[in-house]
């Protein structure tokens, strides 16, 4: 009996043993991984967040983790960050393998791609955006456009209490259709509440249809590239501006001081009866820290898009392989003690000076660093402050719960964050008569229209 116990122990040993990768001792510290399993009994996958927190209190900024046999570098805090994706950006400018998708796009598009094919694709797609309007007047127009159309249709559901998630996903997709197909659609336009719906559905549907492609592998400029490419820009265009929106009002609700201090702003700098502009944003410094202050605090991308290191590569006294994984956690960034004061608090103090003037925070990385930065971070900024605008200007917000009642624990926490579901009613405000800034008979066309 003894002897099959101790041959028991001696088995287990040389299969812990010949199960750890020999490439170890070079890689930062980390929990000891099991065979093939690695790290599963240290992570929790419906909490990743959570988990890599726990772990870098142990561990600290960098460390290995092995999701099954393939070990993963992880980095917390700006300074980790800052060192891999700025100061050694070609190193790591790799885009990582995430398994649910990697099937479905096999390295195409601009969020996936690595080496020639992203730089050129990402070149591509910066000219292309440019060419339709990015950054310019247009772009703005399209915009502000669409937000007339949102406020008119916010008017007909007459104070009643309403999820916002299907507006928001309409109005951030119908930028993306301005531009990619020169028009808007209805919101109840059959061929739009498809595309809403294929958007949710794009990753199978996209896996089926291109299973048989044949690819020239001389261009990266081939049908599957561009289709991809376009695919992402709805996605990354339309759910992170969107659930972004949501959130913002979600946790203004929670602070209605902050919430009247906005509209006072609005009310202070804009008036009543003409449309927001992008202008404004430099005279309305509290909203632009409340928008920004939404976007650290909401970290809807908590984990970042995980990279891999391009080549054998040196990091911090570590060897890093070619190929390695690295998350970089942006949450660990965006609440990071060591650049904002109350990291865990929703404080738009983080970005005013003592003067009330906007303060920059170098922290402040909601949309990455380095070379895979994001290319759609113009257009965001500029649909975060329009749209709040124009809904803050139009309406009062009113949630049937109380502010200590609301909840902004997200409902979930893992590649990306979304807020818990919630209801508000739109109470058009009242004051210097009619506040809506009358749409023109052709923009009321527009707006109804079922193209």
């Amino acid at each position: 009996m003894l002897s099959a116990v101790f041959l028991l122990i001696v088995l287990l040993g040389l299969l812990l043993l010949w199960g750890q990768p020999k490439s170890r001792s070079h890689l930062p510290p980390g929990p000891w991984p099991l065979p093939f399993l690695g790290n599963i009994f240290q992570i929790d996958y419906t909490g990743l967040l959570k988990s890599f927190q726990v772990l870098r209190e142990k561990y600290g900024d960098i460390f290995t983790l092995y999701l099954g046999s393939q070990p993963a570098v992880i980095l917390c805090g700006y300074k980790a960050v800052r060192e891999a994706l700025v100061d050694q950006a070609e190193a790591f400018s790799g885009r990582g393998p995430i398994a649910i998708v990697d099937p479905i796009f096999e390295g195409t598009g601009i969020l996936f791609a690595n080496g020639k094919s992203c730089k050129e694709l990402r070149r591509f797609t910066l000219t292309t955006m440019k060419d339709f309007g990015m950054g310019k007047r247009s772009i703005e127009e399209r915009i502000r456009k669409e937000a007339q159309c949102l406020v008119e249709e916010l008017r007909k559901s007459q104070g009643a209490y309403l999820d916002p998630t299907f507006l928001f996903h309409s109005i951030m997709a119908n930028v993306i259709c301005s531009i990619v197909f020169g028009e808007r659609f209805s919101y109840q336009d059959p061929r739009f509440l498809m595309l809403l719906h294929l958007l949710s559905e794009a990753f199978t549907i996209t896996s089926s249809f291109y299973s048989q492609e044949h690819l020239n592998p001389e261009t990266v400029f081939h049908e599957k590239n561009f289709v991809h490419t376009v695919l992402l820009l709805f996605f990354a265009g339309t759910e992170t501006s969107s659930t972004t929106l949501r959130y913002g009002l979600l946790i203004l609700m929670k602070h209605p001081d902050i919430l009247e201090k906005v509209q006072e702003e609005i009310d202070r700098v804009i008036g009543p009866h003409r449309l927001p502009a992008l202008e404004d944003r430099a005279k309305m410094p509290y909203t632009d820290a409340v928008i920004h202050e939404i976007q650290r605090f909401s970290s809807i991308t908590p984990l970042g898009i995980p990279h891999c290191v391009t080549k054998d590569t040196y990091f911090r006294g570590y060897h890093l392989p070619k190929g390695t994984t690295v998350y970089t956690v942006m949450d660990s960034i965006l609440r990071d003690p060591h650049h904002f004061e109350k990291p865990d608090v929703f404080y738009p103090g983080h970005f005013l000076d003592a003067n009330g003037n906007l303060r920059k925070r170098e922290a402040f990385i909601p949309f990455s660093m380095g070379k895979r930065l994001c290319v759609g971070e113009s257009l965001a900024r500029a649909e975060l402050f329009l749209f709040l605008t124009m809904i803050l200007q139009n309406f009062s917000l009113r949630s049937p719960k109380t502010p200590e009642e609301i909840d902004l624990t997200p409902k979930e926490c893992g590649l990306g964050k979304l807020p818990p579901a919630f209801q508000l009613c739109f109470l058009p405000r009242q004051g210097g008569g009619d506040r809506r800034p009358k749409p023109s008979e052709s923009l009321q066309r527009e707006c109804g229209k079922a193209s």
